[in-house]
């Protein structure tokens, strides 16, 4: 039995969960600096630690509605390539371990370039989670227009 933890959050009521291994941090939302010319799924940039960081807005990457920031809007900062990357969120609410038996892969109903960022769909006891590879969300040339940012 293989066991991996996972931060859970929300986006538009649906539940995704992310590695934990791949987290770096949780913050909570901070104002965004807008770049012009930049995809409309990068919110911007703060200075996180020092360093220059692109927010990627899940919601519009995901194609969803657009979302209100309140308290409990949150950034999950990852390292993406060694440079540091933020995803905005509805809310990250806990960390669950998660037995891989629990895991079904991708519906087949998901396309190929989502099959590489959706890692399965975990079946619990009361809901299911996405869960995602936020390493892989971005295709090589967004993350090429993400890393040039900072």
């Amino acid at each position: 039995m293989t066991e991996r933890q996972y931060v859970i959050f929300t986006l538009e009521q649906e539940q995704y969960g992310v590695d934990i291994m791949h987290v770096k941090e949780i913050s909570e939302f901070k104002k965004c600096n807008k770049i012009p010319h930049t995809p409309s799924f990068i919110e911007g940039i703060i200075n996180y630690r020092g360093a220059v960081t692109p927010i990627i807005n899940l919601r519009k990457k995901f194609e969803l509605s657009e979302g209100d920031i309140d308290s409990q809007t949150r950034i999950i900062i990852i390292n993406l390539n060694n440079k540091q990357v933020g995803f905005l969120v509805d809310e990250a609410s806990q960390v669950l371990t998660i037995d891989q038996e629990m895991v079904d892969p991708a519906p087949k109903i998901v396309t190929d370039i989502q099959e590489e960022f959706i890692e399965g769909i975990a079946k619990l006891e009361d809901r299911m989670v996405i869960l995602l590879d936020l390493e892989n969300v971005l295709s090589e040339r967004e993350k090429e227009t993400v890393l040039e940012i900072q």
